[in-house]
């Protein structure tokens, strides 16, 4: 009768409870408890076999046997219990083989009754099982075991081991692992072995690798278990171990951490050359002894590669991009990182290469004719530094050939197998890609370099109202171009303008953008607007640009500094929006950062900005930059403050040399934003430079305003422009007469320029118009416009200024001819130069 599955025991043992006898006996043997399977094992019920001797109904098979009253007194006295085997007879009289095992019951701390298990030996398995489970630990299975004495000398191992190691059962028999295997790691597996002999604590799944015999060119990985061999009284005989051969699964998990690894460290940079570094470096010394990464020109220049199939000739455009060897100083390279590659032209790895094929060749012949007679010079000195294998995979992303990569083996490791290359072209995979994005972002780069370049002032202009001098340095290649900018913009007055700003962002969108703001700020600045108001409607064109951005890449933000210095009045007049204050040093030293209202970055809205007029002595250095410059790697502002601090500590140091002070105490080689740092040193307008006059509210005034012009002038030795000036005081001085209110003044500047400006109370300004012919006046402005290299008008609390410039060198005849030419373009002769005819 078989048994259903919930009745068996786990693994279906011996002592199965459908087929086991199951008998209760007390002290003296006498059959207490008698189950069913006792009555199918043995024939007798229950109802008979209660109360009778144990021995009687275990009643030996073999008449002449010892007597069963003796032998199961003793087995059921045994300490612990007793199992073996024992032949029987039923009730029927036939032999029955059976497994027995007598185990005390107690109760209290003696054992009261004994519990009897026995089972027919032809109904389980494990007789003939250990057999054959030794005989497939000897023969058949792959697991290697040996047993070794406590010399660590060999007295026993089975097939697979042989097999294995390679070297014959005889030759390992008496002799210890070393001297078997020299090849394998030794000594740590000897320790291994005498730390199990000494502990008795067993060594699971110990790793370890080496050549062995039957496999010498290649290393194998090897997983070993020990555990110590005793005797029945504990003593130790020696150690066993049990090895099996790991070499596949191991090589996989070193590709599979190598993969791992080239992720982590392939692609890091936006750079093609350290990409292409990384690439070399990540594959030595785990997967080859030498490597080389050629890429094509156009990689490293940032443009586009032709697409489509190449050509053999296309290999010869191809510079090393990089290179690593286990050896030091790369000895193999016969071509240095940056020089053209040099690929035979008719060599089977250039032919596959065109076909966008990888080539592994395990055995590499040098002395092939293919080889050696296309560059034997090459083929020589590989040949002499021993290669053996070789590996070239083709870099390509997005369908284009970018390069090669080349893996060479010289080491003793074996050649290359199918999954080294596949390794190589998962390596070579990702390291395409990122040389691609890298060859992209450094296309983009350089543009949005170029368009910053391009959009920043190449020289500051002249202008005498400070000593400036600057310095530009982009963000690093991972943050990209920013759009930090700068400008110095001569105002009328002999004024100046200082301007920084910063473009929220990075990119061609930032830096376009700090290239509108900019042209906006001169625009401003050519107005002769208040620095609240320059921010004011920079403000308002920033929301535009904003509102009309269509993507992400549109969104707008900027900050800026604006300040206006007066050298006449030895005056500043500074409003900023979102920016950090400007830095200003005494001219007997002392560094404070100025306080400034602080309004709200461009591109808000709706929030006021206020400006504030501060005297700057002449001497005072003005330090205006972009938060790059404070913030650097450490993203550290006190720091950054104190750092610029302790480089404007000499203010009468020249300013190219504080310039390379402030950049130099920069943490790291470049800065993780642009930094943009404008420096200016205020001067004075000597008095000697300046006249100025009050001129009543009368007509003949005029007259009088040009004499002391024309005087002013003798004493600076410009006569030569006696006229031109003369004609644009007439003209300036009569419209303030006629249709301005308040005092009037003149006022001449000697600067870069002849300065004449003329003040009233009055907010109107004229314009410029074309007289008709019935006219009597109107044309004045047109001459000023005409004589003048430029002209406009200012405006303050108490009224404004009409100004005109004229420059220095500009003589009586060219005067004379641009008077001639405006006459002509005129519908009637202007008034004389000495008329005071009002305009």
């Amino acid at each position: 009768m078989s048994a259903s599955p919930s009745n068996r025991l786990p693994g279906d043992g011996a002592f199965d409870l459908t087929r086991t006898a199951v008998v209760m006996a007390d002290r003296t043997g006498m059959v207490r408890g008698w189950t069913a399977g006792a009555e199918r094992l043995l024939g007798h019920p229950a109802s008979w076999a209660v109360g009778r001797p144990l021995a009687e109904l275990f009643a030996p098979a073999n008449p002449q046997a010892a007597s069963g009253q003796r032998v199961w007194a003793d087995r059921l006295a045994a300490e612990g219990g007793w199992s073996g085997l024992a032949a029987v007879r039923d009730r029927a009289g036939r032999r029955l083989d059976l497994e027995v095992r007598v185990l005390p019951v107690l109760a209290g701390r003696e054992p009261a009754a004994r519990l009897v298990l026995a089972s027919e030996m032809a109904r389980t398995p494990w007789s003939g099982a250990a057999r054959s489970l030794l005989n497939g630990i000897l023969g058949v299975s792959p697991i290697g075991v040996a047993m070794l004495d406590r010399e660590l000398r060999y007295v026993w191992l089975n097939d697979a081991l042989e097999r294995m190691g390679g070297t014959a059962r005889p030759d390992r028999l008496g002799r210890r692992l070393g001297e078997v295997l020299p090849g394998l790691a030794v000594e740590s597996v000897e320790a291994e072995m005498r730390r199990v002999l000494r502990t008795g604590v067993p060594s699971l799944g110990y790793e370890y690798l080496g050549r062995p015999e039957s496999d010498p060119q290649r290393e194998h990985a090897y997983s070993t278990s020990f555990f110590r061999l005793e005797d029945e009284s504990g003593g130790v005989l020696g150690i066993c171990y049990m090895v099996l051969d790991v070499t596949e699964s191991y090589r996989a998990r070193q590709r599979m951490a190598l993969l791992n690894r080239a992720g982590e460290r392939i692609g890091g940079s936006l750079d093609v050359w350290q990409t292409a570094q990384e690439l070399a470096d990540v594959a030595v010394p785990d997967l080859a002894d030498f490597v080389t990464v050629d890429l094509l020109e156009a990689m490293l220049t940032g443009e586009e590669p032709a697409p489509g199939p190449i050509e053999p000739a296309t290999l010869f455009t191809m510079r090393r991009a990089g290179q690593q060897s286990v050896r030091e100083g790369c000895p193999e390279a016969v071509i240095a990182v940056g020089e053209r590659a040099a690929y035979p032209p008719s060599a089977p790895v250039v032919l596959s290469l065109t076909e966008g094929e990888s080539v592994l060749v395990p055995a590499l012949d040098l002395d092939r004719a293919d080889w050696a007679a296309d560059d034997p010079v090459r083929a020589g000195q590989l040949r002499a530094l021993g290669f053996h294998s070789l590996m070239v995979v083709p870099l390509r992303a997005r369908g284009n050939f970018l390069g090669a990569a080349a893996f060479a083996r010289w080491r003793p490791t074996g050649p290359f197998h199918p999954d080294d290359l596949v390794l190589a072209e998962e390596f070579v995979t990702r390291a395409a890609s990122s040389i691609d994005n890298a060859r992209r972002y450094t296309r983009e780069h350089a543009a949005a370099l170029a368009l910053q370049r391009s959009l920043l002032p190449r020289d500051l202009p002249e202008q005498s109202a400070v000593e400036a001098a600057y310095r530009y340095l982009p963000a690093d290649s991972r943050s990209g171009v920013g759009g930090d900018w700068f400008d110095v913009i001569p105002l009328s007055g002999a004024r100046v303008a200082l301007v920084v700003g910063d473009v929220v962002g990075h990119g061609v969108h930032a830096a376009a953008t700090m290239g509108r703001l900019r042209a906006a700020v001169q625009a401003l600045a050519d107005l002769d607007l208040s620095p609240e108001e320059v921010l004011a409607h920079l403000d308002d064109m920033v929301n535009r640009v904003a509102h009309d951005a269509h993507s992400d890449d549109g969104v707008v933000g900027a900050t800026c500094l604006y300040a206006v210095y007066d050298p006449v009045g030895c005056s500043c007049t500074l409003a900023r929006a979102g920016h950090p204050a400007p830095l200003l040093v005494g001219p007997a030293g002392g560094c404070q950062v100025l306080e400034l209202p602080t309004g709200p970055p461009l591109g808000l809205g709706g929030m006021p900005f206020e400006s504030v007029e501060l005297p700057l002595p002449e001497g005072s250095l003005l330090a205006l930059y972009t938060n790059g410059l404070l913030l650097g790697k450490a993203l550290d502002l006190d720091g950054g403050i104190t750092r610029l601090r302790t480089a404007l500590s000499d203010p009468q140091a020249p300013l190219e040399e504080i310039c390379e002070r402030v950049v130099s105490s920069l943490p790291g080689a470049r800065p993780v934003d642009d930094v943009a740092l404008l420096l200016a040193r205020t001067r004075a307008l000597p008095q000697e430079q300046l006249a100025t006059w009050d001129i009543p509210a009368d007509p003949s005034a005029v007259g009088e305003a040009r004499r002391s012009a024309a005087d002013q002038l003798a004493r600076w030795g410009l006569t030569r422009l006696e006229f031109s000036t003369e004609l644009i005081v007439s003209e300036l001085v009569t419209n303030a007469i006629r249709h301005a209110s308040g005092p009037i003044g003149l006022r001449m500047i000697r600067a870069e320029s002849l300065i004449c400006e003329v003040s009233d109370g009055s907010s109107t300004a004229p314009h410029l118009r074309h007289a008709r012919t019935t006219d009597e006046g109107g044309r004045g402005l047109f001459l000023i416009a005409g004589y003048a290299r430029r002209w406009g008008a200012r405006y303050t609390p108490q009224g404004k200024f009409i100004w005109a410039e004229l420059p220095l060198d500009a003589g009586p005849d060219a005067a004379a001819e641009a008077f001639g030419t405006l006459a002509d373009g005129l519908d009637g002769p202007p008034p004389g130069p000495r008329s005071g005819a009002p305009a």
